[in-house]
């Protein structure tokens, strides 16, 4: 598991929070905390402090799928989650010849000790798509299946023990493994790809008015940097955030070939965009969008750092289990601890009080049915 990089660490004011920064400048900073100690004082009389969250992980009843599944679409409707297709190895792992199968199995929890159970199916096989949960139901947004990616999209709901789904519009593009998030009611979606071929990223930033969905998508003004698939959207403080990804790009024999992305952007519908602390290690396919903690920060759950890219799958040891909070308004990063899970390829979603994770993928090839929950 790969942790900060060697010159970063973090300036550790106490009671209070962690400001990250280079060995050398964090050393010039020592000197300087009698002085910050009084300005963060004044801060506190001023009003509110910034505060360094914890969270406290347990599980969830396991999947019914035993294999597991990467890249379900996930969410909640009339207090039920709901988690639907996917995609895994159920025979051979893939260095053994193996072939990725795509899923459209539904199964519902009811409850957090109840039992999950067969809920019906989606229209087709599905997985890498966006998923997002509305007063009205979950939206699913793209995604793929083995052989194309798809601009459908949907809704489903879970009404009187009955799985009900239907159509919503189509995006403009095909398009999977994209981030997406809904900020005031409206839902957002960036980047990905439009075919399992392509060799760039979407550039591109989709906006739906959930309150008039058949006013169909539009295109907005895209983030500064470049386009970029597998990043964390997240949403706080009527704005928009864009965390890391992977860009593509064109390597030997005409093959693409991911560059992993740091940068991180700030989106207001009201003024555009702006660029960001940049995110203090590579971070691509990460659980999201990123949970909210409080009003403060935004999660980033881990994610592929980009550590173990030449390692064997016998050698590999997972992806990574830090967890990384955004301070909105510092506009700096602080480190959590890590969690006892590293999922990738997977959503996140709020339920009966909890941020969720149902499964993922924990290493090349291999899935998890297991589910994790932090109050």
């Amino acid at each position: 598991m790969r942790r900060l990089p060697r010159d970063f660490s973090y300036l550790k004011i106490p009671g209070c929070f962690s400001i990250g920064v280079s060995r050398p400048i964090s050393m010039c900073f020592l000197g300087l905390i009698p002085m910050m100690m009084v300005f963060l004082a004044s801060a506190v009389n001023a009003g509110s402090p910034p505060r360094l969250h914890t969270l406290e992980w347990h599980e969830l009843p396991m999947l019914p799928n035993r294999e597991g599944v990467a890249a379900p679409f996930a969410g909640v409707d009339d207090d039920a989650l709901l988690v639907a297709g996917g995609a895994n190895f159920p025979g051979k792992k893939p260095w053994e010849g193996g072939t990725k199968v795509w899923h459209d199995s539904v199964y519902v929890l009811e409850r957090p000790d109840g039992h999950w159970k067969k809920a019906g199916k989606l229209p087709r096989p599905l997985a890498y798509g966006v998923s997002i949960t509305t007063n009205e139901g979950v939206v699913c947004i793209g995604g793929s299946d083995a052989n194309r990616h798809y601009a459908e999209c949907f809704q489903m709901q879970w009404r009187e023990g009955e799985l009900r789904i239907s159509s919503l519009p189509s995006l403009p593009v095909p398009c999977a493994n994209a981030a997406g998030v809904m900020l005031n009611r409206t839902i957002y979606v960036a980047g990905g790809i439009s075919g399992p071929n392509e060799k760039t990223a979407l550039h591109t930033l989709w906006s739906l008015n959930i309150e008039n969905p058949t006013s169909g998508w539009c295109r907005l003004d895209a983030w500064p940097g470049p386009g970029r698939m597998l990043a964390v959207a997240g949403a706080l403080h009527d704005s928009l955030f864009l965390f890391g990804g992977t860009a593509l790009e064109c390597g030997p024999e005409d093959q693409p070939v991911r560059k992993p992305l740091i940068d991180a952007y700030r989106y207001a519908p009201s003024c555009g965009w702006k660029r960001i602390a940049d995110v203090p290690v590579p971070i691509t396919a990460a659980p999201s969008p990123a949970p909210a903690l409080g009003q403060t920060q935004l999660l980033v759950l881990g994610g592929d750092d980009h550590s173990q890219v030449n390692v064997s799958h016998e050698k590999h040891i997972g992806f990574c289990r830090q967890t990384l909070a955004y301070e909105v308004e510092l506009d700096i990063w602080t480190a959590l601890g890590d969690r006892p899970f590293a999922f990738v390829t997977t959503p996140t979603t709020h339920w009966a009080g909890r941020i969720v994770v149902p499964g993922g993928e924990i290493g090349p090839g291999i899935r998890s049915n297991r589910v994790w929950a932090a109050k």
